[in-house]
């Protein structure tokens, strides 16, 4: 990324793996309020009385992820976490592998100077939208196994696993079935991305031009937060309508899955799962940028 002196460079491998390595961690660290995120956008009406009253099972992040883990066990907080670190692994590495590369094909291989910002978000949404294109189905497997929560007696799980979940969509559903709401998630990928790496990129090289400030732990902690606020703030609504069209196959399409949720619970419902997607967003932002900046230092070489 822009962090790189001029006379260092990074092979797309070395890219690819160390993004890839980094993404995966910060999936391992952040996976349970992902769970907590998905169970509050799935939430479709109050489900449970008390004294009286119908009130919903999942009630914020904190008690979302109480309430799992109190039916569940707290294991269940980490349900999807398999096919979450194959999603990591190829769409974490190509998004950010292939962002750089993106970059010079606007600019030129001779430019020298800033990139711009419409530059930067113009590659991080074609990068994300490529990346997750090819990740899809391990998104898919991912939002299936994390939907599913307790069972009634003497009812089964649809998928014994992730490796289960791959091989039962495709012979029940069909092959195509594997990249059920790519368009959502394209959507939603490409917006996140250009949220998450033009913001970064662009606060940090904001960052790096303040007297005092260089390129250490503490700058590449203030981007991480600003790109994982910008990437929740602007997200939160095409990610309500992925997770639903994947856990849920009553939806004809994605305008489909938009007006039926607009209609039955209003635009607010579009924003379900805020509070965990936010925490999950920066913490995970946070994690992954500091671990890249590091890993990357293992694939520099000097010219």
């Amino acid at each position: 990324m822009a962090d790189l002196k001029p006379n260092t460079e990074i092979s797309f491998a070395g890219t690819f793996a160390s993004s890839a390595f980094a993404a995966c961690f910060a999936e391992l660290c952040t996976i349970p309020l992902d769970t907590a995120k998905v169970r509050l956008q799935l939430q479709k009406k109050s489900n449970v009385v008390e004294e009286g009253t119908v009130v919903p099972k999942y009630q914020g992040m904190l008690g979302t992820v109480a309430t799992i883990a109190r039916e569940e066990g707290l294991m269940a907080l980490w349900k999807g976490v398999v096919p979450g670190l194959h999603r990591q692994f190829l769409y974490g590495g190509l998004r950010i592998g292939l962002y750089e590369p993106v970059k010079v094909f606007f600019v030129g291989t001779e430019y020298l100077g800033d990139v711009s910002l419409f530059q930067k978000i113009l590659a991080a949404m074609i990068t994300g939208a490529l990346a997750i294109a090819v990740a899809n189905p391990t998104d898919l497997v991912k939002v299936r196994l994390q939907a599913e929560g307790n069972l009634l007696p003497g009812v089964t799980r649809r998928y014994s696993g992730a490796l289960n979940a791959y091989y039962s969509i495709m012979k029940q559903e069909g092959l195509a079935a594997l990249w059920t709401g790519l368009g959502p998630n394209i959507a939603r990928n490409a917006i996140i991305n250009a949220a998450e790496l033009a913001s970064y990129d662009q606060v940090k090289q904001t960052i790096l031009k303040i007297p005092g400030f260089t390129d250490t732990v503490l700058t590449h902690l203030l981007a991480g937060l600003g790109a994982g606020f910008f990437a929740v703030c602007i997200g939160s609504p095409v990610d309500v309508v992925k997770s639903r069209m994947m856990g849920d196959s009553i939806y004809k399409s994605t305008f489909d899955c938009f007006i039926r949720t607009l209609k039955t619970e209003g635009p607010f419902a579009f924003y379900k799962g805020f509070l965990p997607n936010f925490g999950r967003l920066v913490i995970w932002n946070v994690i992954m940028f500091l671990t890249l900046e590091q890993a990357k230092k293992f694939f520099v070489t000097s010219d």
